[in-house]
């Protein structure tokens, strides 16, 4: 049976599970838009393309499958290249398909022509240009497949109008054939016999988990490993979930803003074990100072980022999952005791140093609200995050005890994630109550989703922190800058105004007081909630640890009596 490329696109989206779509149309892609009206598919039409980019990613990273994003060529498709860019750095699968002018006008200028496969092939895991309507079925089939396997990643399908428009005999490809693409699963024995002996000498070990505990779903195995072992774990900011912050094994956030007796903890272990994470320098700090006196095994299923940025001993290549699952029986049970008394000791004097041991001065500061946060939803919220300050005292001060609970920008930090994120998350779980935590300055980049969310009636909550900054650049031109606030002060609209004009109930709160009752308003009220907190404008976060400085030359918050 013959069918428009369009048809034959929307057909292999149904096969591949797709309902969700997030977009906007245009003319070299409104084939595609008009063949959706004749398949079960919801289209999010989203205020801009990149907000489209988040909110697929938001999709993906909560619901667990391959997220989809439409736009059209030219500005279309270059607006969603920082969803993207984002994307890639945090290992989202999402399949991102755009418009192209058509096949014989290639070249020539034509309107709204863009190379948008030049452009996004450094960031993308793999990228198509289709000029067939004969091709898009196994286009589409392979970019799902590679989106989703080893470790995810974007995937564009770059879509000439005329094969959009064309007809051709519909054959759904029930296998593929992809050669030269076959993600590592099993470690070799001979890697793991040696992780085993250097797991059996080591007295200081550390876990350090990463995005890649989530991405392989080795929550169970990795804590199997922790408790078989006793050694505690370390989390990168997507990691967070991977074990619960309660555990006791649990040493909360390493790196530039982690907790400090997690650094410290790091900086003296003799045994680093990185499961599925990347050694960025946001964890890392000086290269040449990095945990100098541990051994490293680093378990990985991306080849190319095991010896990248920090040599491992041992060198696991495979899915973690599968990896932690060939290696625990191997391992016989450990006692670290005195090692964890000695962390117990850093924890608390790292309490001595935390905000929330602050006596009280009818101050507003954001991690009060964080912790009020985490208290009036129970720490089961599904959190996501702009990206700044408010980002890195969400992942302190909110405690995640399970995992896929935060969604944030990680790699790429791209500010204006959060809303179309949140909303993308919505989409997902529609029974889980979903918070956004912002920046005053993060939230403006992508408010215009206000309307999007009440288009749709997505019942998310909005926490902006309102502190009149650009608060993590002005953080660092008071430390290093002699408080030359340079482009940092940034006013805004009333935010309680500018919900209102989008019809979203709004409330304000400028006193510690004022933070319960502004939760159980949101919480009372159905649909969207805007509620606005009004924050101490130069408050910084701490430990930092400072660009080129090792990781235990964290400055640190000053105690207060």
């Amino acid at each position: 049976m013959k069918k428009t490329g369009a048809d034959i696109l929307m057909e292999c989206l149904i096969r591949e599970g797709v309902d969700t779509i997030f977009g906007y149309p245009g003319g070299a892609i409104m084939p595609v838009h008009d063949a959706m009206l004749r398949y079960p598919v919801h289209h999010i039409l989203t205020r801009h393309e990149q907000g489209a980019a988040h909110a697929a990613d938001g999709y993906a990273r909560a619901s667990g499958k391959v997220g989809v994003a439409v736009a059209t060529s030219g500005p279309g498709a270059t607006n969603l290249v920082t969803g993207i860019v984002t994307a890639n750095m945090d290992s989202v699968p999402i399949v991102f398909i755009t418009g192209q002018v058509a096949a014989d006008l290639i070249g020539g200028d034509a309107f709204q022509e863009t190379d948008v496969t030049g452009i996004t092939l450094p960031v993308t895991k793999h990228n198509y240009l289709v000029t067939r309507a004969d091709e898009i079925a196994q286009v589409v089939r392979e970019a799902f497949h590679i989106a989703r396997s080893g470790r995810p990643g974007p995937v564009l399908i770059d879509i000439c109008k005329n094969a959009q428009i064309e007809e051709t005999e519909f054959i759904y490809p029930e296998t593929i054939s992809l050669p030269g693409y076959h993600p590592p699963e099993h470690a070799p024995m001979e890697g793991l016999e040696k992780a085993v002996e250097l797991i059996k000498k080591a007295e200081r070990p550390v876990i350090l988990a990463g995005n890649g505990v989530l991405m392989s779903g080795a929550m169970d195995e990795l804590q199997i490993f922790a408790a078989k072992t006793n050694t505690p774990v370390a989390m990168t900011l997507l990691g967070l979930g991977a074990i619960p912050a309660s555990s006791p094994l649990s040493l909360g956030m390493m790196g530039m803003h982690g907790e400090a007796y997690c650094n410290s903890a790091i900086q003296e272990s003799d045994l680093i074990l990185a499961f599925g994470m990347r050694f960025d320098d946001r964890v890392t700090g000086m290269l040449s100072t990095y945990a100098p006196k541990a051994k490293k095994i680093h378990i990985e299923i991306d080849p190319s980022e095991v010896h990248k940025n920090v040599f491992a001993d041992v060198p696991l290549i495979g899915d973690l999952k599968t990896v932690l699952t060939d290696l625990i029986p191997m391992l016989d049970e450990y006692d670290h005791e005195k090692w964890m008394q000695q962390i117990d000791v850093w924890k608390t004097e790292t309490k001595e140093r935390s905000v929330m041991a602050w006596p009280d001065d009818d101050k507003l500061y954001t991690p009060h609200v964080i912790r009020a946060l985490w208290k009036a939803t129970s720490g089961d919220a599904l959190v996501v995050t702009g990206v700044g300050q408010h980002q890195m005292w969400a992942a302190q001060y909110y405690e995640f005890e399970k995992p896929y609970r935060l969604l944030t920008s990680g790699g790429a930090g791209t500010m204006g994630y959060g809303l179309p994120a949140a909303l993308g998350a919505w989409f997902a779980h529609k029974d889980r109550e979903v918070w956004l935590i912002d920046g005053d300055g993060s939230f403006q980049m992508t408010a215009a989703e206000l309307s999007t969310l009440v288009q749709e009636g997505a019942n998310v909550k909005i926490a902006i922190m309102n502190n009149s900054f650009l608060g993590m650049v002005r953080q660092w031109q008071e430390f290093f800058y002699d408080k030359r606030y340079a482009a940092t002060p940034i006013t805004g609209p009333d935010f309680i105004k500018l919900a209102d004009a989008h019809g979203i109930p709004g409330q304000r709160a400028t006193t510690p007081d004022e933070v319960f009752d502004a939760i159980e308003f949101a919480h009372k009220t159905p649909g969207p909630v805007l509620l606005e907190f009004v924050v101490e404008k130069e408050e910084s976060v701490y430990p930092m640890v400072p660009a080129g400085a090792a990781l235990h030359e964290m400055l640190r918050r000053p105690i207060r009596k």
